[in-house]
């Protein structure tokens, strides 16, 4: 179960970073600091990659189905992350690739987790488990207006890229074992 030092990593990491582009204060240590304001873009390489401060209220790339989803949204994942977590336990003995990819995604769904329960608490504007996710790695690689939604514009965080990063090498991990398979039954099958 070391790998869910993995887990731990990727939410901390993501939590921190969230917290310096969002800003911060603690009065009983006397410290704060300011972050970013809403919309705020600081250009990193040209106009292709951003740090661009942007609150999400829905799910992964800014998909939106309504405020009466959002709780459901935020138990789903919770009951998610609960699961893995059980899954992981269940394949400690498997091969590395496999634990770690779930460790990734436990780790991700766990920092975008937080914030949707916590952050509107925290930062005084919802309650409990009705809190936007905190993006700011922008990515504009096109611009398509469709439907009045603009794609080819990607805002996302830490967390998103250990969940990306995790299923990715859950399909290789799956990928290959299912071509071990597959050319342990070839030779079986053809082996006169």
């Amino acid at each position: 179960m070391k790998v869910l030092f993995v887990s731990l990593a990727v939410l901390i990491i993501d939590q921190f970073s969230k917290l310096y582009i969002k800003g911060f204060s603690f009065p009983i240590f006397r410290i704060q600091h300011r972050g970013m304001y809403q919309g705020q873009r600081i250009p990193v390489w040209g106009d292709l990659f951003n740090i661009t401060f942007v609150e999400n209220s829905g799910i992964a790339f800014g998909l939106n189905f309504g405020p009466e989803f959002k709780l459901m949204v935020s138990l789903f994942t919770f009951i998610a992350v609960v699961a893995l977590c059980y899954y992981l336990f269940k394949i400690k003995d498997k091969p590395l690739s496999l634990r770690l990819s779930v460790a990734l995604i436990i780790g991700g769904a766990a920092g975008n987790l937080i914030d949707r329960i916590f952050y509107g608490v925290f930062y005084s504007y919802s309650s409990l488990f009705y809190g936007k996710v905190v993006d700011f790695f922008d990515i504009r690689i096109f611009n398509l207006l469709l439907f009045d939604k603009i794609f080819g514009n990607y805002v996302f965080n830490i967390a998103d890229v250990a969940v990306t990063a995790g299923v990715i090498m859950l399909m290789f991990a799956y990928g290959k074992k299912e071509s071990a398979v597959g050319l342990e039954n070839y030779l079986l099958d053809n082996k006169d």
